[in-house]
């Protein structure tokens, strides 16, 4: 995409924007919304969050959406890029009083066209079971409160179990119930299960099966988002502390962590393979992380705020391999004895969700593409390719992909080993790190192939001396963007991330005027601070902050928090402004993407070649005046 300018373009509401795969449009028939379709005042309120499932309809229209607002709750068809949407005919609306809902999930295994398992979890603490089809009110978990009475971060349901759901507070605790179990009268009380580095897991105490079966407690501040891997057999959690933790969730064993460059983790998802994570938080950057390494292996910056969302997008990603997929297949030898906890839970062995247990110097794919968007509270959208030369940076680099974009930098060395420089032709040596400032997680193997690479790409994973057919080179909103290839360019802003990230952590930024300006932003109204009404999370938030720059000056430079100097730095594809309140949902579907915005706007944007598909089947009287961009 063109790079954007300032003033009046800047903050101009973008309609649609252009990828090497084609121009992806915004479709204003299929917004869905409050009946009423009024901006939602969003002061106050808890981020909208949008689910999705598919009811298996004979119909070939099964997709249903359900979307929280305020106190409200709404359940649609959704039509996508079919058919404009029809606000009159919620299939079911609930309004909530002395609560808001703050997150939701469907059950894909029990969905029918007949009925639906939805979660709910609530700013006061509570979770609902509900059907919004049947219109009935299931059950009613934590009722009283009297297992945690923080606001409600996160709900999912164990991937395949018909029972099992997994909930996360902002106390930073996360509990393990049961459908079929109640929650008794009485307070619960736990016994030690097993503990760890800043983690413990307790079970319930009881002589009956009761909620919770399992109480987690991981890192201090509140646990904002967790995600359960491809497979189902781990579990990432985003924290406060800016931490992310990666477990094995039935041994409830630390598998590796990561610590954010500065401030809390907001977000988390895996690649649909299961071999990379992404986070994404307060330091405005999307981090990747490898599951095999247990390192990081890639920056982005983009963002102009806080990120909010983290989303692959399983349809653009493409992983293609020489060896037989056998390979991909994951073994059960390194787990440890396994817990159960009843009603008998079936995992899901789909196939683009295997996990690789081989070494990652093992059989490389021939040509790797990972497609992966993010959205933040600077409400703009942004898209990102992770590839070979990102993945595999001791491998030859494409010269295409990172002729101007190649910083030199010195490696984190492996044990025993001496740090050495590697110069390029469109960049000069930069110093390299002590080996003192490197400490190595005790999660990663230690292997010399797991060490930071000598040459370190600073690329979108496209070329950068020249603009491919239908796209350019996408604004980049980094303190030190630039996409000259001059050496003493580049030795400037190595230099000036070493000193900004010794002596500031909170900013990644270079100038002082720009510092004050994103603060104004997050005070103003980009700060999740402001959202909380729950004195108990305001609480939390200070006392993490308290412990995060102590934090952060003992982890910087290390396994667990590279440098910005010392991985790659990636662009981003396509940066844009598509909203006029902080974004809070991304969520790729087959045929489009989905965004959502505090207002209570839930966008619909077309892939290429699929705008065709919502035609004259439209009918105006359902949809707002306007034309399909």
């Amino acid at each position: 995409m063109a790079a954007e300018g300032g003033g009046k373009e800047m903050n101009e509401i973008k309609t649609q924007f252009t990828t090497r795969e084609g121009v992806y449009k915004l479709l204003t028939h299929s917004e869905y919304s409050r009946p009423n379709r009024v901006p939602f005042n969003s002061q106050g309120s808890n981020p909208v969050k949008v689910s999705f499932v598919n009811v298996n309809d004979q119909s070939g229209n099964g997709d249903r959406i359900c979307f929280n607002v305020g106190r409200e709750l709404y359940f649609y068809i959704y039509k996508g890029v079919r058919k404009a949407a029809d606000l009159s005919k919620p299939i079911d609306k609930r309004i909530y009083k002395g609560t808001q809902p703050t997150c939701h999930d469907f059950n894909p295994l029990t969905a029918t066209a007949e009925s639906v398992s939805l979660l709910v979890g609530f700013s006061a603490g509570q979770v609902q079971l509900i059907d919004p089809i049947k219109k009935e009110t299931s059950k009613l978990f934590n009722e009283e409160r009297l297992i945690d009475k923080s606001r409600v971060t996160c709900v999912r349901w164990v991937p395949g179990s018909e029972s099992l759901f997994l909930v996360a507070h902002s106390s930073g605790s996360m509990y393990l119930y049961n459908v079929e179990n109640t929650c008794g009268t009485t307070a619960p009380h736990y016994q030690l299960l097993k503990q760890g580095e800043n983690y413990a897991v307790h079970t319930c105490k009881s002589k009956s099966a009761r909620n919770p079966l399992l109480r987690w407690t991981v890192g201090e501040g509140a646990l904002n988002e967790f995600a359960f891997s491809p497979d189902g057999k781990f579990l990432a959690c985003a924290s406060q502390d800016g931490f992310l933790r990666v477990f094995g969730f039935d041994a409830a064993e630390l598998h590796g962590k990561m610590k954010s460059y500065f401030g809390g983790l907001l977000c988390v998802c895996w690649s649909p393979d299961g071999r990379y994570i992404v986070a994404g938080g307060e330091d405005d950057l999307v981090t990747v992380w490898s599951f095999l390494d247990c390192r990081v292996i890639a920056r982005g910056h983009g963002h102009k705020s806080w990120v909010s969302v983290v989303a692959f997008d399983h349809c653009t990603t493409s992983v293609e391999d020489g060896d037989p997929p056998a390979e991909f297949s994951g073994s059960d030898e390194d787990f440890h004895e396994q817990i159960h906890f009843g009603a008998g839970r079936d995992r899901a062995n789909s196939s683009h969700s295997r996990l690789s247990k081989r070494n990652s110097t093992d059989s490389r794919p021939v040509s790797v593409t990972y497609r992966f968007g993010s959205v933040g509270q600077d409400t703009q959208l942004c898209l990102w390719d992770l590839t070979e030369d990102i993945l595999f940076p001791h491998l030859p680099l494409s010269r295409t992909r990172t002729h101007t974009n190649v910083m030199s930098a010195a490696s984190p060395p492996a044990t025993g080993q001496t740090t050495t420089t590697v110069s390029t032709t469109t960049t000069t040596n930069s110093s390299g790190t002590n080996g003192k400032d490197n400490v190595s997680n005790s999660s990663t193997s230690g292997n010399p192939p797991n060490s930071l690479p000598n040459t370190l790409p600073r690329s979108n994973s496209l070329p950068h001396s020249s603009n491919p057919a239908g796209s350019s080179t996408p604004n980049s909103h980094t303190g030190s963007s630039s996409n000259s290839s001059s050496t003493k360019g580049n030795s400037i802003i190595d230099s000036a991330f070493i000193a900004t990230s010794v002596s500031k952590f909170a900013t990644l930024s270079l100038h002082d005027s720009r510092k004050e300006r994103h603060e104004k932003d997050h005070k103003r109204n980009h700060s999740m601070g402001h959202i909380s009404s729950k004195s108990s999370d305001k609480l939390n938030q200070l006392s993490s902050s308290r412990t995060a720059k102590a934090d952060a000056a003992k982890t910087l430079g290390t396994m667990l928090c590279p440098r910005m100097e010392e991985v790659p730095l990636l662009e981003p594809l396509v940066c844009k402004k598509i909203a006029h309140e902080r974004l809070t949902v991304l969520i790729f579907l087959e045929d489009c993407l989905v965004t959502a915005c505090q207002e209570g706007f839930v966008c619909t944007w077309a892939r290429p070649g699929k705008v065709g598909l919502l035609s004259s089947q439209n009918n105006p009287a359902n949809s707002p005046s306007g034309t399909v961009v």
